[in-house]
């Protein structure tokens, strides 16, 4: 069985995307590239309370309210993306993972620079597509 992860969009009212940039070190995935808030889902743990859980740790920020966008079929997880409408100065937000936080537009997003398959997912959600590629994620 795959392994699940949860991932959270955070949109502001000037259609901007929150992403972070990704430690420097050569010892994780993907370092130095720019990422989209979330994490592992834990055992015996919901989608729901990963995102919520990695939220707090990661950025200090209360997602509860958020709901659920898509799910992912990747080749190595399955992704359960969230979505929150949120305001607040990207400087002002506590970071405990990563370098530094940014808000970008879709035509600001380092495209060939994002991390974990999120490309496709941030083209999708900025062209209003919802995905669900596998049923079986849709019950787990």
């Amino acid at each position: 069985m795959k392994r699940a992860g949860t991932s959270i969009i955070l949109q502001n009212h000037r259609n901007q995307v929150l992403l972070f940039l990704r430690d420097n070190k050569p010892e994780i995935p993907y370092p130095n590239m720019w990422d989209v808030p979330g994490g592992h889902v834990e055992k015996g743990e919901t989608p729901e309370e990963t995102i919520v859980r990695e939220m707090m740790e990661e950025i200090e920020t209360d997602v509860s309210t958020c709901r659920r966008h898509a799910i992912y079929d990747f080749p190595d997880r399955i992704e359960y993306l969230y979505f929150m409408e949120f305001e607040a100065d990207a400087e002002t937000i506590p970071l405990h993972e990563g370098q530094y936080l940014r808000w970008f537009t879709e035509e600001e997003i380092p495209w060939d620079d994002l991390a974990f398959g999120f490309d496709l997912v941030l083209r999708d959600f900025f062209a209003g597509r919802q995905r669900w590629d596998n049923d079986s994620a849709l019950h787990s």
